[in-house]
């Protein structure tokens, strides 16, 4: 039952992340379309990376599990060899291009999680898989960043200079903002009858209006995190996707992002982790 499990949310995760990157237009990212503000990567080469990435994911389901009992805050140092161990692959698959690394970050947690759950013996939904991520997450950012006194990343320098925890304080949430934006978004809008793309457009819409996007950060400083929220805010309240030219809208706001080489990355990654808690499965067999 444990190998199908971890071969079953193997499979989820792999979705998720194709589910992000074929939806069609996306501001600044890599779509069917085009390559957003990337010249580096597009939608063949994130489809190998995902199925390098995917292939990977099991193992930390089975590691989860193994570790189901040992306290929470114990539990992440192990989770470190296997996260390399599928960045690795994902270089090989790119040729050296990182196109999923936050995706490692993301669904190796969700997924270590999940096996924690599974040898406790308890349900395996979004609430209660984000609270174990946030668990096991527990204190990294003080540890990584709050410690910091010079820094030497990018990320150590958005939260010294801004304050902003980028991936670590999503996963230390418990991923929050999918959990409390994108999730509900995405799930509103299948219950109004909406398409699955149309709901995750509205989904994407949500988090990048929410998330204090460090990749938007990196390429146009608080500027551009302004832009895309503000941007974000007023095609959700001008109706959001329920806009008969929602798609044009969105076509536009993507061409602005280009010229501004703007790529809300970190809510891309979101929304994969948004469809992902939509889609558990409450079985496997």
């Amino acid at each position: 039952m444990l190998a199908l499990w971890g071969e079953a949310l193997g499979r989820l995760s792999y979705r998720a992340m194709m589910e992000e990157v074929l939806l069609t237009p996306k501001p600044g990212l890599v779509d069917r379309q085009n390559s957003g503000s990337h010249r580096d990567m597009d939608s063949r080469s994130f489809a190998r990376s995902a199925r390098a990435v995917a292939d990977g994911l099991p193992e930390f389901v089975y590691l989860g599990y193994a570790q189901g009992n040992v306290p929470a805050a114990q539990a992440l140092p192990s989770l470190r060899a296997p996260g390399m161990a599928c960045e690795r692959a994902m270089y090989r698959a790119t040729g050296g291009v990182n196109t999923h690394k936050g995706a490692v970050f993301a669904f190796g947690l969700l997924c270590a999680a999940a096996g924690r759950l599974l040898a406790r013996g308890v349900p395996i939904e979004a609430q209660a898989l984000c609270q174990e991520v946030a668990d096991v997450c527990r204190g990294m950012v003080m540890r990584e960043l709050a410690s910091v006194k010079e820094a030497r990343t990018a990320g150590e320098r958005f939260y010294l200079s801004y304050g902003f925890t980028g991936a670590r304080g999503e996963a230390e949430s418990g991923f929050a903002t999918a959990l409390d934006y994108g999730l509900p978004a995405y799930r509103e809008s299948l219950r109004q009858g909406w398409s699955s793309e149309r709901s995750l457009h509205q989904a994407l819409l949500t988090l990048m209006a929410h998330n204090d996007d460090t990749n938007l950060v990196s390429r146009g400083g608080v500027e551009g995190l302004r832009f895309a929220r503000n941007e974000a805010r007023a095609l959700l309240n001008d109706g959001g996707m329920a806009h008969p030219q929602a798609k044009a809208r969105l076509a536009a706001l993507d061409d602005a992002f280009i010229a501004k080489n703007l790529s809300p990355g970190g809510s891309a990654d979101l929304l994969a982790v948004t469809w992902f808690l939509a889609h558990l499965p409450k079985s496997v067999s």
